[in-house]
This record gives C-alpha cells, structure tokens and sequence, in this order.
C-alpha cells in the first residue's frame, strides 16, 4: 500500500472520474461517508455547476451545466482511508496530482473558481451562555461546549428533561446571551 501524507487540515482536492459518472460518484461518496461514519474527514463534495440560457425557437430555457466535466472536488482531510474510499469509489479514476500524491488546490485556484474562502467569526466563545435562534430547540439557552470553524458548527450543551445534552447547531442558529 501506498504511503499517503497525512494532511490533517482539509483542503480542496480534485477528483477525476468517468464522464458522466460526476453526480453518481458524489452521491456514493456522500453514502460511503455517512456509513462508516467519516464526516469528521470529508467536508464537502461537490459537482460545479452553472447555469447555461439557451434560446431556442425564440423561447428562452435555462439548463445547469457541468463547469467541469468528468471531475468532482472534494474538501477533505487526506488519511489511508480517506484516500482509499475516494480512490476505490466506482467512476473514480483518481485523483489529480502526481502519482499517488493527491496535490490539494491552492486558495488562489479555489478563488479562481468562484469558490469563496469565507472566514466566519463568531462573537461567543466556549463556555458562553447563548440562546437558539431558530430551527426546533428556538429559544432554549445552552452554553457553548465547542466550536467547529472547519465545518461552521459550534456544540451547545442544553438542559432538556432536566439532564445536560449536547447539541450540533450552525453558527447562525446561536446568539451570545
């Protein structure tokens, strides 16, 4: 087996597969990931798309079309086995890069894309009391336990039914008390 670099910080890699075989890859990673449990290493994976206006007839009709066809980008951390389940999903050719090395993109590159690098900060910190905002715990008031930037999620630890439970919210679902 190869020796992959551990690269514990997630970065975009590009992913080459089989044309027309984008979506399909996406979705079957997606399931992969959920299944064993690995969205501690896999961020996003996604299929750029744009929107294309075709005027046909003289009727106007918008299609989504494959910005980059036959490749798929991935926010990941590379491990042996996040390698491995991208490498060994079906349609995947490999990963773009030299040899075994999945080289990730550059910032510039991902801006280039269209792709933003946003940076969101918060204005609590852990151990802080906040209140939910919306979704269905709205309005109950928990303290911060956690704070995820990577993935925009912060733990809450909220008093339900008289006991402590922690609770995995977006950042925009809080606000500081």
């Amino acid at each position: 087996m190869s020796q992959v670099k551990e690269n514990l910080e997630p970065k975009w890699y590009v992913v080459h597969t089989y044309s027309g075989y984008e979506n399909k890859v996406k979705t079957d990673l997606e399931k992969t990931v959920k299944n064993r449990e690995l969205e501690d290493y896999f961020f996003e994976i996604v299929v750029p798309m744009e929107e294309q206006i075709e005027i046909k007839e003289g009727k106007r009709k918008t299609n989504l079309k494959k910005v980059f066809p036959g490749y798929v980008l991935i926010k990941m951390i590379v491990t042996e086995e996040s390698w491995y389940i991208v490498r060994n999903t079906r349609g995947v050719t490999g990963f773009v890069g030299s040899g075994t090395d999945p080289i990730p993109l550059s910032n510039e590159e991902i801006r280039n894309m269209g792709f933003e690098i946003a940076v969101i900060n918060v204005d609590y910190d852990v151990n802080d009391s906040v209140k939910i905002v919306n979704g269905p715990l709205s309005n109950f008031i928990g303290t911060v336990q956690e704070i995820n930037k990577d993935k925009n999620k912060v733990k809450v630890l909220v008093s339900m039914f008289g006991r402590e439970t922690p609770v995995e919210l977006e950042f925009s679902q809080i606000e500081k008390i």
